[in-house]
C-alpha cells in the first residue's frame, strides 16, 4: 500500500511525499492499555498494538492515533506525564516504539501520537525542583501564584476535575495551577525556557518516525498572566461538552484560565518545527463550550497552525438528526471558513455513541455511513468498528478518577475504555491471559472480531465496506459538501470534486421516507453495503442511497 495519494494537490507533493494526506484521512484511535496485552499483566501494550495492527489495515483506515504511553504514574492513565522522552514500563520499552512505527508504515499506516502539553505529572523532575524554592532554574515552569490575604487561592479557577484549580503546596508556600488532577500541575508558557522544551520534546518523536501529533488539551497552554477572576456564565448558556452537568466548571465563563491570544504564537512555534518534516499533520483538542468553533477558526487559520482541530459536536448527547447535522456542517463552513474539520462520534472520554444515542443496529450502521460521507477527516475509536456500547463498571471496579469524584451522576470514563474484545470463547475476550485492569463487558463478547471477521453481513464488513466506498470516491474524502435537503428524518448531501459529484440521501427513521432526487443526470452507485433500488423512489427505514454524476470540473477545497 503506497503512502501517496496520487490524485492529490500536486502542488503539495514533494517529491513522493504527499502532505496533504491527513485531509479527508480516516483515523483510528488506539487507547493502548485497553487493546491488546501481550505480557499478561491485564494491561494492553505496545508489543499488543504490534499484534494487532493487522486488523487495523485491514478496516482500511489512513493512520492511528495512540493515546498516551509515555512514562507516568498513571494517576489519569498517561495523561499524567512524569517523562515524555521514555516509554511507561507498563507500555514497553522504546525499541517497541520504534517496532510499532515500522510495522504501522510497513502496513501503510501512518502514526500520530497524543501529546500532553498543558500539564507534567507533579512526579516529573521539572516540576520537583521548580517546587523547591522561588529562586531555583526552573522556579518558573509553572504556575505558581501567592494566596490572598487570608490564605485562599489567588482567584476562583476552577479543575475541570472538580473544585479548585489551586492546589496549596507547603514547600514553596505558594499555590499551583491545575486545570485537571492536583498531581498534573499546568506549565507555564510564559516561560520561554519551557516552549522550547516542549518543542524540542516534538522533534524527539518526529526523529523516531510519528507522523503527526493528537495535541490534548490545546487551548490550555497559556493562562492570563493577570490571574483575572472568570465571571459566572448564565444557566442557560451552560454546556456540557467540555465537563459534565454535575460539574460546577460549567458555571463559569472561561475567559481566562484558557484559550488567551498569546497561544497562537506558540502554535505557530510548534507547526513550524513540524514543517520541519516532510508531510506531518496535527489535530488539535479544543476543550471550549461556549465558543469552540470560533477557536477552531483561529487556531486552524492560514498555513502556519494547526492542521485542523478536533470537534466536540457530534461528541455530544444531543441526538444527531438530520437537522442537527445541517446545522453542525454548515455552522462549521460559516466559521470556520480557512479550516479543516475532524469529526468523530465517540472517543476514549465520552459515553460510546451507541449507548449515548440509544441506537439500534440499523441506526448504528447508517450514521457510520453519514460519517464516512463528512466533509472533513474522520476518527474512529476502537471498537467503534465492532458496534460496541458502553460497558457497565460497578463502582468497586472503577478505576477513573473523574468518575469516582462524581458518581453516581456522573459514571466517569472506564465504560468506553473496557478491553477490546477479540474473541468469544474466552472471558477475557483474547485481550489477555491474566485478569484486565478493567472488566471485560460480557456482550461485548458476542461482537468480538473472530465473530465478526468470518461473516459478511456483520458491522465490521460494514465499516471496511464504508471506508472503502469513502476510498474509491475522492469527493467523499477532499471534497466541497452541500446539503440538499435536511429533516430530522432525512439527510441528502452532495460531495464534489474534480467534475464529479458523489450524491449521499440517508433514511435517518424506522418509517419509509419519499426520495427526491435532484435534477440531474444522476447513475446509481452500488458500492455502498446498501441495497436500495432507486426504482421504488422511497427510502426503507435506515437506509442509505448513493448515486454519481459528472460536472464542470471542480479543485478541492
Amino acid at each position: 500500500m503506497s503512502f501517496v495519494d496520487h490524485h492529490s494537490d500536486p502542488a503539495k507533493i514533494v517529491g513522493s511525499v504527499d502532505k496533504d494526506w491527513w485531509r479527508g484521512a480516516v483515523i483510528y484511535q488506539i487507547y493502548p492499555r485497553s487493546y491488546q496485552d501481550s505480557n499478561c499483566d491485564g494491561v494492553g501494550d505496545l508489543a499488543g498494538i504490534i499484534h494487532r495492527l493487522p486488523h487495523v489495515a485491514r478496516l482500511g483506515v489512513d493512520a492511528i492515533w495512540i493515546s498516551p504511553f509515555f512514562r507516568s504514574p498513571m494517576l489519569d492513565f498517561g495523561y499524567d506525564v512524569s517523562d515524555y522522552r521514555d516509554v511507561d514500563p507498563m507500555f514497553g520499552t522504546l525499541g517497541d516504539f520504534d517496532a510499532l512505527i515500522q510495522r504501522a508504515h510497513d502496513l501503510g499506516l501512518k502514526v500520530l501520537i497524543d501529546l500532553v502539553l498543558s500539564h507534567t505529572s507533579a512526579e516529573h523532575p521539572w516540576f520537583k525542583e521548580s517546587r523547591v524554592s522561588k529562586e531555583n532554574p526552573k522556579q518558573d515552569w509553572y504556575v505558581w501564584a501567592d494566596p490572598k490575604p487570608d490564605g485562599t487561592p489567588p482567584n476562583n479557577w476552577l479543575s475541570i476535575f472538580g473544585g479548585s484549580a489551586w492546589q496549596w503546596d507547603g514547600e514553596r508556600m505558594q499555590y499551583y495551577l491545575h486545570n485537571f488532577l492536583a498531581q498534573q500541575p499546568d506549565l507555564n508558557f510564559h516561560c520561554p525556557a519551557v516552549q522550547n522544551e516542549l518543542l524540542d520534546v516534538a522533534r524527539y518523536w518526529l526523529d523516531r518516525g510519528v507522523d503527526g501529533f493528537r495535541l490534548d488539551t490545546v487551548n490550555f497552554y497559556v493562562h492570563d498572566a493577570q490571574l483575572r477572576d472568570n465571571p459566572p456564565l448564565a444557566p442557560e448558556r451552560r454546556n456540557a461538552n467540555t465537563a459534565p452537568e454535575v460539574n460546577p466548571y460549567n458555571f463559569q465563563d472561561h475567559l481566562y484560565d484558557k484559550t488567551q491570544p498569546e497561544n497562537l504564537e506558540f502554535l505557530r512555534r510548534l507547526r513550524a518545527v513540524m514543517e520541519e518534516y516532510p508531510a506531518i499533520t496535527s489535530v488539535g483538542e479544543v476543550g471550549e463550550s461556549q465558543r469552540g468553533m470560533q477557536t477552531q477558526r483561529d487556531y486552524t487559520a492560514g498555513d502556519d497552525l494547526l492542521h485542523m482541530a478536533y470537534d466536540f459536536d457530534f461528541l455530544s448527547g444531543v441526538y444527531p438528526s438530520g437537522s442537527r447535522i445541517k446545522e453542525v456542517l454548515e455552522r462549521f463552513d460559516s466559521i470556520v471558513t480557512e479550516g479543516w474539520a475532524c469529526w468523530a462520534f465517540s472517543n476514549h472520554d465520552v459515553e460510546r455513541h451507541p449507548s449515548r444515542w440509544n441506537m439500534t443496529e440499523e441506526a448504528r450502521r447508517l450514521y457510520a455511513a453519514v460519517l464516512m460521507c463528512m466533509k472533513g477527516t474522520i476518527c474512529l475509536y476502537q471498537g467503534e468498528e465492532l458496534g460496541l456500547t458502553e460497558a457497565y463498571v460497578s463502582y468497586e471496579e472503577l478505576q477513573d478518577p473523574y468518575g469516582k469524584q462524581f458518581w453516581p451522576k456522573f459514571k466517569g470514563r472506564d465504560g468506553c475504555r473496557t478491553p477490546m474484545p477479540w474473541v468469544r470463547d474466552n472471558a477475557y475476550g483474547g485481550f489477555s491471559d491474566a485478569k484486565p485492569w478493567l472488566p471485560v463487558a460480557v456482550e461485548h463478547l458476542e461482537r468480538a472480531v473472530s465473530v465478526q471477521e468470518s461473516t459478511p453481513e456483520s458491522t465490521l464488513a460494514f465499516y471496511c465496506a464504508m471506508i472503502a466506498f469513502r476510498k474509491t470516491h475522492r469527493a467523499l474524502a477532499k471534497g466541497n459538501l452541500r446539503i440538499i435537503e435536511a429533516t430530522d428524518d432525512i439527510l441528502l448531501l452532495v460531495r464534489s470534486l474534480e467534475g464529479q459529484e458523489v450524491l449521499c440521501a440517508f433514511n435517518l427513521s424506522d418509517g419509509e421516507q419519499p426520495l427526491n432526487l435532484p435534477a440531474g443526470d444522476w447513475r446509481q452507485d452500488k458500492g455502498a453495503p446498501f441495497d436500495t433500488d432507486a426504482g421504488n423512489a422511497v427510502l426503507r427505514p435506515w437506509q442509505a442511497y448513493f448515486a454519481v454524476r459528472e460536472t464542470a470540473s471542480e479543485t478541492t477545497i
